[in-house]
């Protein structure tokens, strides 16, 4: 695979990103939405696991606004303090927006044969929800998404494929809110649900502390699956 940063032009600015492309063909394109702790080694680790599976993959320096490059480890307690102080000033909206503009700039790719989808993690799995809600991303997948429930009045409005990957001993999303999660988007056809009884939160961050191999194969798995049915 080629890999390499690029600048990805909004309406705005211009916001830092981790490009893979696969060697072969490409059989569509998708956008991975990092957690908090920035384009790190983690999201270079998920963006080669799409590009070997064929998908030019792009992940987006969410917090170019606030601090552009940041890149983070779960594994320093000073990095915590500040991937959450970036966390909680995140402006969900813009984050549609440049999201919205990163669909379309990969559509203008000659690598990308014109279907994007989304993968997101913690934060960018509520990044795929609203993606799902709000524009014509082509599918998107969540995994242990955070403060979904902050927006379940959009529910409604989710018209794109999705899939959700929930981690059943998540310490941020705790059991109450994946039942309600699961009451209110379960019923719809468009709405896909796999859940991970043994599970914490970040189970499929390679290196992490929370890392389970077993869990992260199969989520992995269905997502690819996922992938090659809507892109």
């Amino acid at each position: 695979m080629k890999c390499s940063h690029i600048k990805v032009p909004l309406r705005d600015g211009d916001m830092g990103a981790y490009l893979a492309v696969p060697d072969r063909t490409p059989v569509g394109a998708i956008i991975a939405i990092m957690e908090i702790w920035g384009v790190n080694d983690t999201m270079r680790h998920h963006a080669h696991e799409f590009a070997e599976a064929g998908y030019v993959c792009l992940v987006p320096d969410l917090f170019w606004r606030q601090e552009p490059g940041v890149e983070l480890s779960d594994r320093n307690p000073a990095d915590a303090e500040k991937a959450f102080d970036l966390y909680y000033e995140f402006d969900y909206d813009l984050g549609v927006q440049d999201m919205e503009d990163t669909r379309a700039f990969l559509k203008t790719m000659p690598e990308c044969n014109g279907k994007v989808g989304a993968v997101g993690y913690c934060l960018g799995g509520k990044l795929c929800y609203l993606l799902c809600c709000r524009t014509d991303i082509d599918c998107a997948v969540a995994y242990y998404g955070t403060y979904i429930e902050h927006s379940i009045r959009e529910a409604k409005h989710l018209h794109r494929p999705m899939m959700l990957h929930m981690a059943m001993q998540d310490r941020w999303v705790q059991p109450e809110i994946n039942a309600m999660l699961e009451r209110r988007l379960g019923p719809n056809p468009l709405v896909e649900i796999h859940k991970y009884p043994d599970a914490d939160h970040a189970f499929a961050r390679k290196g992490g502390r929370p890392y389970r191999e077993e869990d992260a194969v199969r989520a992995l798995d269905l997502s690819l699956e996922f992938f090659r049915r809507h892109l």
